[in-house]
């Protein structure tokens, strides 16, 4: 299997590599760093692993929407997948045991696959601060072998987050009996775990939907996901957090959720902050959460009134002893405020499984109008984009 790299220049570049995954040698001594951990005064060093084709079709919708800072990769035990995808690396495990032929909806096999290529994951997660995991599961490779994955970064000590969806009904029983089973196996190896449902998206997507856009919108979402994260310590902020920060609050933080609020015009950013914890994605209410992280993304015109009510709003919602991870970004060129809510420390009291417990916010007739377009209504404004 040859791994795919992007060059400084964008081309991709062919690098040939051993069996056993490692990089060709250049003929040139490479001693192994030694093994350092990100401070208060460091980058952190984030990396997104997008395992079998939902989690590999994610990476490419990332590097589609620029999402910097973080280095993306694609696993998959398909040759032919890796060879037309966009990560900065790609790499195929499992080739002995596969012929590169694929899991053939066997999470068996991807997690065989994993274990054969042990050692390259391993090298792979070198030095890496805070990874994140993202897969469809119900799947043969993504659902084996991302717990796998997982395990490896947890012995090694890193910060892990799987962002991860269940099957569409459609899909068949199987595949989500396959699901159920692959989240039970990650989520005693990460320490957060955001699961969003498909069929979510199809009560906020338009009813004529075709099934291509219903599974761009999959990849949206994970991609949102991964990016109103990593955005809180790759992209500078007026009122800045950190990797010490994320630490805090996402280590041993069980079962997540995330919700996304865009809004513009007047009283933008506590309509997006209405949006973020109402959003019909969320399965369940950041109630009860004991840790909140909260990003604020807008332009030069933030007002700290504004970001005030909006961080209050958050806070009422949540453990009425929670901490409060707040910060703020700024991007010139948007025009909207975008907010960003993760919630996790539940200690058991609600799950994801919830869903059916959502708190609705109320609107009031003014603030409902100028939220929504009669047509796109409950339709979270990043996937109304994404259908255009």
């Amino acid at each position: 299997m040859e791994d795919f790299y992007k060059s400084d220049s964008g081309q991709e570049e062919e690098k040939e590599a051993e069996s056993n995954g490692e990089a060709k040698d250049s003929g040139e001594p490479s001693p192994k760093p030694a093994k350092t951990r990100a401070s208060d005064y460091d980058l952190a060093n984030l990396m997104v692993i997008g395992v079998g084709g939902g989690g590999n079709n994610a990476i490419d919708r990332m590097v589609e929407a620029g999402v910097d800072g973080v280095k993306l990769i694609s696993i998959n035990t398909d040759a032919q997948v890796l060879e037309v995808n966009k990560s900065d690396k790609a790499i195929q495990i499992g080739k002995d045991l596969t012929g590169g032929l694929g899991a053939g909806g066997n999470p068996e096999i991807g997690r065989e696959a994993a274990l054969e290529n042990q050692e390259t994951i391993e090298n792979l997660l070198q030095d890496v601060d805070m990874l994140f995991i993202t897969c469809g599961m119900g799947g043969g490779t993504g659902t084996g072998a991302t717990p796998v994955i997982a395990d490896l970064a947890q012995k090694m000590e890193i910060l892990t987050t799987g962002i991860v969806t269940k099957p569409f009904s459609f899909e068949g029983k199987e595949r989500e009996e396959k699901a159920q089973r692959g989240l039970k196996n990650l989520s005693g190896k990460v320490d957060t775990i955001i699961t969003i449902s498909n069929d979510r998206l199809l009560e906020v997507a338009p009813g004529n939907i075709s099934l291509i856009n219903a599974f761009t919108m999959v990849d949206e979402v994970l991609m949102q996901g991964v990016r109103g994260i990593s955005e809180l310590i790759t992209v500078p902020g007026m009122i800045n957090l950190d990797f010490a920060d994320l630490r805090n609050a996402m280590k041993d933080g069980g079962p997540a959720l995330m919700g996304i609020g865009e809004a513009e015009g007047e009283g933008k950013t506590k309509k997006a902050a209405k949006n973020a914890i109402s959003s019909p994605l969320l399965e369940g209410s950041i109630e009860g959460a004991r840790n909140v992280i909260m990003n604020v993304t807008g332009n030069t015109d933030l007002s700290l009134e504004e970001v005030t009510e909006a961080a209050q709003l958050v806070k009422d919602e949540a453990d009425e002893d929670a901490n409060i991870f707040f910060g703020t970004t700024i991007r010139n060129d948007l025009d909207s405020v975008k907010l960003t809510v993760i919630a996790t420390g539940y200690d058991g009291r609600r799950t994801q499984e919830e869903g059916d417990n959502i708190r609705e916010i109320a609107f009031t007739d003014e603030e409902d109008e100028n939220l929504r377009d009669e047509n796109d209504l409950d339709i979270p404004t990043f996937l109304r984009k994404s259908q255009r």
